[in-house]
């Protein structure tokens, strides 16, 4: 692979016209498309193989045209202090709302409040429920108008008046903090490179990768059904690897121009040696993001592949963008150590006159190494009882999915939440349907009266509403309302309870009885995630390990990275269950509202978070593994590795630290989240098992860490990624048939 890669670097650089106009050529065509393509419609939620998604589905069978994945409102009205709903002024002024949201072209039905039972006992708060024909994200922007306006004249009649539900759902933002977090790994990249052509190279080429990766989840949108959060994620991914690949490429260039090579030829040799490294690293962030498709949850697929296919992008543009620039600024990125006059050298690259020249100081990343190798014990203990503390929080994980509640408060629909709450309960936020399939019953209606009166009679049960039969009289919905909030344990144990009971009304009637709704759902869905951690960990983290047997040749370095990539996931959790869930740091990072962990975040952040972990593996322990390789001692390797990398990883890491960083000002709650928990992850990662615990293990091990079973070297196959290769292959001068010989390999 390093001969392939060399060979490929060099004829980038050579091609450096042809390469350009290429990547420029599908940036432009990736940007028409996003912008001829049809706005993105409904991103659906179905989760197939639970309860909830089989009674939905039951619900568009034997209630047609009743749009049951239509868009909801609820518009809350409460009486300004003294008064009442039920007064003729704020009745005649609710009444005249309703009459103008049931005018709108989408709007299916709208429930009067003071004919539907919706005004609460003490009569301050009422509500108004509006369904629509289609889902929030195909509701046209005049009919979002409409629900505002018509709210904004209740207000103006002197009501506080709030709505709540997915029918102003609004595409999440990130915010300035974005921008923040580019500008932030700038800084990095210039004070890494000393330069700013070169810092300005990473940049560029993973905005032109971003940006058709983007734009082409934009232009699949809607054929494919893909949500806002998807293009967000691979934003956010794919900014953090496209910056660190091309990092570490370009530093590997100005390392091989300070051992005096040609430029053409430096641009070869990093794309054969740190760009084999990148193939790998690109190859764990792809299974890992892929392998999401096992939980079988057709949004979070989608995420999957899409981020997968930016990091491919990624890859591919750091293996021939980066040396094609590279063509482009010539004698403008120094060798290293060279600097220009940005950080204090002369024009030359020399040092200053009034500096005593001397032998050269030992880099910090060979003193760390040093150090670690001198302790490797003590090193090893503490990094991995510190990573042990900082996961005591995950033990007191509580899975949800985010609602109303979990808004900040200055929304609407927060406001909305909390007015009924108020009013009517916690509850009422999240009631639960009931689906009664009566089809193979005798007696259907006495099966609906039997499975009404059986949750009458169960804990944590306000309000039950009678039975509502299709036209069929074979299925009926039955509105449970909960004494509990939608994401509460109380609410979980209630939806079984329900569950337990329909069994027992099944057995006596013949009738199925389904719970399904939001809540309900995200029930399910944060059960299906939980078993479907242990298969994807299986899955992603033995390819990953077969796929690092063959980068490193060793059993033991593989090994040592899936352990210590479970400690860094597990101090991540746990950060983020003591900053989103109990409340620690929350006002510094903008979290209004603590409740359960998304329920999507733990696998999401295994799969995820070992892609990124493997990248500094590979990156730190392949300078290593080359250095021993070619001929070094194994503790003298260690510090080899350090010396050449150690710098190049942290600069990475805090680079991919900012990006990720940059999305907890996002305003959607999982964005933020997610934002949060990639970024301290990767601090762990990089910081603390990579930085630490790696050196200290390899110190430990020895030679016995690149033991591998003669039978098992022989039938792997040798993929060179220490460019051992390039040895005799890099003393060739320039081949003039060297493009044909690429183009046959």
């Amino acid at each position: 692979m390093a001969t392939f890669l060399y060979k490929l670097g060099r004829l980038a650089f050579r091609r450096r016209h042809f390469v350009a106009l290429i990547w420029v050529a599908l940036l432009t065509l990736a940007g028409v498309g996003a912008a001829s393509a049809p706005p993105a419609g409904n991103s659906s939620f179905s989760i197939p193989g639970t309860e909830a998604q089989k009674a939905f589905d039951l619900l568009e069978q034997r209630f047609p045209g009743a749009s049951a994945d239509g868009a909801t409102a609820r518009v809350v009205f409460k009486a300004p202090s003294g008064e009442k709903m039920t007064d003729a002024d704020n009745k005649a002024t609710v009444q005249k709302t309703v009459d103008e949201l049931a005018d709108g072209s989408e709007v299916a039905s709208v429930a009067d409040p003071y004919t539907g039972n919706a005004v609460s006992k003490d009569g301050t708060i009422a509500y108004a429920s509006v369904k629509y024909d289609v889902s929030g994200m195909e509701l046209e922007e005049s009919t979002k108008d409409a629900l505002e306006d018509a709210a904004q004249q209740a207000r103006d009649a002197g009501l506080t008046v709030e709505v709540g539900g997915d029918a102003l759902q609004a595409v999440p933002e990130t915010g300035a903090t974005e921008v923040i977090g580019i500008a932030v790994a700038a800084v990095v990249l210039v004070i890494t490179f000393g330069s700013l052509v070169a810092a300005g190279l990473p940049l560029l080429t993973a905005l032109i990768g971003v940006g058709i990766g983007v734009s082409s989840i934009t232009a699949l949108a809607s054929a494919l059904e893909l949500g806002s959060t998807t293009s967000i994620l691979a934003m956010m991914i794919g900014l953090a690897v496209g910056i660190d690949y091309a990092l570490f490429i370009v530093s590997r260039y100005r390392a091989e121009l300070a051992e005096g090579r040609e430029r053409e030829e430096a641009a070869g040799r990093a794309v054969g040696t740190a760009g084999s490294a990148v193939v790998f690293a690109g190859l764990t962030v792809v299974i890992a993001l892929v392998g999401l498709a096992v939980v079988n949850i057709p949004m979070l697929t989608k995420m999957g592949v899409a981020a997968a296919g930016t990091v491919a992008i990624a890859v591919l543009i750091a293996l021939t963008m980066i040396p094609a620039l590279l063509g482009y600024a010539g004698r403008r990125v120094k060798p290293a150590g060279a600097k220009g006059r940005l950080l204090g050298r002369s024009r030359k690259g020399e040092p200053k006159p009034d500096r005593p020249a001397g032998p050269p100081k030992a880099n910090l990343g060979t003193r760390w190494a040093s150090f670690v190798v001198r302790r490797p014990l003590a090193v090893l203990l503490l990094g991995v009882i510190g990573l042990g503390a900082a996961a005591v929080p995950a033990a007191s994980l509580e899975l949800g999915l985010p609602d109303d509640g979990s808004q900040p408060t200055s929304t609407t629909q927060r406001r909305a939440y909390d007015l009924l709450s108020e009013g009517f309960g916690p509850g009422f936020n999240g009631p639960l349907m009931v689906v009664v399939d009566a089809k193979g019953s005798d007696a259907p209606k006495d099966a609906f009266d039997d499975v009404a009166g059986e949750i009458k009679g169960l804990d944590g049960v306000v309000a039950v509403t009678p039975p509502a039969p299709n036209k069929g009289g074979d299925t009926a919905t039955i509105t449970v309302i909960p004494d509990s909030k939608p994401s509460s344990v109380q609410t979980e144990d209630l939806v079984h309870a329900i569950r337990d009971a329909g069994g027992d009304v099944e057995a006596k009637t013949g009738a199925e009885t389904l719970v399904t709704g939001s809540t309900a759902m995200n029930i399910d869905v944060s059960e299906k995630l939980n078993d479907a951690l242990v298969p994807y960990l299986v899955l992603v983290v033995g390819l990953a390990f077969l796929l690092l047997i063959v980068v490193f040749r060793s059993i033991l370095v593989p090994l040592k990275a899936a352990l210590g990539f479970l400690l860094s996931v597990m101090a991540a959790l746990g950060a983020v269950v003591a900053v989103f869930q109990w409340g620690w740091l929350s006002g510094l990072m903008g979290v209004e509202e603590t409740g359960p962990v998304m329920s999507m975040m733990p696998i999401f952040m295994v799969g995820v978070v070992f892609g990124l972990a493997m990248d500094y593996e590979v990156f730190l322990v392949t300078r290593m593994r080359e250095a021993f390789v070619h001929g070094e001692k194994p503790h003298q390797a260690v510090v080899t590795g350090f010396k050449h990398g150690a710098r190049v990883v942290t600069a990475a890491a805090v680079i991919m630290m900012a990006v990720f960083a940059g999305f907890i000002g996002s305003s959607e709650s999982m964005v933020k989240m997610i934002g949060f928990g990639l970024a301290i992850a990767v601090f762990f990662d990089a910081f603390v098992v990579r930085m630490a615990i790696v050196p200290a293990v390899l110190a430990l091990l020895g030679k016995k860490a690149w033991w591998l079973p003669k039978w098992l070297d022989r039938a792997l196959p040798n993929v060179d990624v220490e460019g051992e290769g390039l040895r005799t292959a890099g003393e060739r001068g320039s081949d003039p048939d060297e493009d044909r010989e690429l183009v046959r390999a």
